[in-house]
């Protein structure tokens, strides 16, 4: 299948194309730019070593030409792009354009009006461990922002199942500099990257909305949660730390079985003994994501850990990951 990638020089672009020059079902037809174009996709990574071919415009004719369209692009940009698709298209998008279903949601957490509204019926939001729907039905799949990743994956499973109290989660995340973009320098050019953390979106981050939508799909509840992200002196990687309160008889060995019962036979996802005390080492490089399930020095409490790496579990990795469940590819097919 002919694939073009939009966004091909930033961090997740980067990514998608290491991935994909070692799938077996797709050929790299384009690779797009605005402002490199002309250029070789080894000037922004040397790393990748495949003949690929040099960055160009995107254009409706070579949409027409491909089968999947890959957008790493800035929120706003994957909209107009879907205006352009035909019915041979399928888009999958790495930005939070058709993550939200409610375009009023979107406004108010993007800050910018949804440009393709009649769209949004055709995309789906797809972490593919949560995966409940057929896939067939959708030519926009919208991938999953990389701490809502970090996030859904441990909280869905006990939600459902009723082990845990829901009026009061807190959700302490840590991710890597890579997260914000090339752009990340500029974006905090006092925040002293490399030697200091920084809290950032403090109640207002745009990923509150994506991981109350999801949960509430999900799980049919109204969620109380408070979402801190962190930006660390780390190029990528995300940590997740979330404190929750147990429902009456519900332990650490009932949550730790709950869970992976849940993910059985998940290739992706891994739970870790008990107390065992995660890093973002554990899984960089790697489409994984590790849930360790911690005891607090309250019974009635505990406290989940939970590592991926940004750029390919909560970004790059998933997104082919959905490719291939979209098109009945093996679902490790190119990933690591």
């Amino acid at each position: 299948m002919n694939v073009l990638i939009a966004g091909a020089t930033g961090y997740l672009g980067n990514e998608l194309i290491k991935i994909l020059v070692k799938h077996k079902k797709i050929k790299i037809k384009y690779l797009c730019g605005s402002s490199s174009v002309g250029k070789r996709i080894t000037d922004f990574n040397k790393s990748i070593k495949s003949k690929l071919p040099k960055i160009s415009k995107i254009t409706k004719s070579k949409i027409k030409e491909c089968d999947i369209i890959f957008t790493a692009l800035p929120n706003g940009e994957a909209q107009i792009i879907s205006k352009k698709l035909n019915k041979r298209n399928v888009l999958i998008d790495l930005s939070g354009d058709f993550r939200l279903k409610n375009s009023g949601d979107y406004s108010k957490w993007y800050k910018q009006k949804h440009k393709a509204l009649h769209n949004i019926k055709k995309s789906i939001y797809l972490l593919p461990e949560l995966a409940e729907f057929k896939l067939n039905n959708y030519q926009i799949i919208s991938c999953p922002g990389c701490y809502p990743t970090s996030i859904l994956l441990p909280l869905v499973p006990l939600i459902k199942n009723k082990l845990i109290k829901t009026n009061n989660i807190i959700i302490d995340s840590k991710s890597g500099y890579s997260g914000a973009g090339r752009g990340v320098h500029k974006k905090f050019k006092n925040k002293n990257l490399y030697e200091s953390l920084s809290a950032y979106g403090v109640s207002s981050h745009r990923h509150n909305s994506e991981i109350l939508q999801e949960l509430k799909l999900h799980t049919n509840k109204n969620i109380k949660f408070t979402f801190t992200p962190h930006l660390t002196p780390m190029f990528r990687g995300i940590l997740s730390t979330i404190y929750i309160d147990l429902k009456k008889n519900i332990n650490q060995n009932k949550v730790i079985n709950v869970l992976r019962q849940f993910y059985k036979g998940k290739t992706f996802i891994k739970v870790a003994n008990k107390d065992v005390l995660l890093s973002t080492n554990d899984v960089i490089g790697t489409n994984k994501c590790i849930i360790s399930v911690c005891k607090s020095k309250y019974k009635d409490k505990i406290i989940l850990l939970s590592v991926i790496d940004n750029l390919i579990k909560g970004g790059s990795g998933q997104a082919i990951q959905n490719m291939n469940l979209r098109f009945g590819f093996k679902e490790m097919e190119g990933i690591k």
